[in-house]
């Protein structure tokens, strides 16, 4: 047997072994299936009081008639957050907590109140809502 007939039927061999692993494999679209949740997205930008963008920020949200938040996030330095929720019907009350300094965009420490009224949003289904924070100082 030549050197090219053995590299041959190694290749072979190699290939019937690996056969029957995977055929066990579940597809890639089985995996994705498993893998993949539906959610809703609330998105938002907080706002400064010159409608600049605030990063640093604590975001809460709760669900309405809840009592404490139940995701607390931090705003990134466009001043935008994202936080995924379970889809179908609810609303959630969305506000920056005005207990802890943040840093703005020219990361100088200052202490920051929120608005009047949190803001609410409500979720029909898988879907993304887009908001806006504006604060006052």
């Amino acid at each position: 047997m030549t050197l090219p007939d053995r590299l041959l039927m190694a290749a072979l061999v190699c290939l019937a072994m690996l056969a029957p692993a995977t055929s066990a494999m579940p597809s890639s679209t089985q995996t994705d299936k498993k893998l993949r949740k539906d959610y809703a997205l609330i998105f938002g930008t907080v706002w400064d009081k010159q409608n600049r963008p605030v990063h640093g920020a604590l975001v809460k949200i709760r669900r309405e008639g809840d009592k404490k938040p139940r995701w607390e996030l931090i705003s990134d330095r466009s001043g935008e957050f994202a936080q995924r929720v379970p889809p179908g019907k609810a609303e959630y009350v969305v506000w920056v907590d005005d207990t802890r300094n943040v840093v703005d965009s020219k990361v100088v420490k200052r202490r920051l109140k929120p608005g009047q009224v949190a803001t609410k949003v409500r979720i029909d289904n898988d879907e993304r809502v887009d908001i806006s924070l504006h604060l006052t100082e």
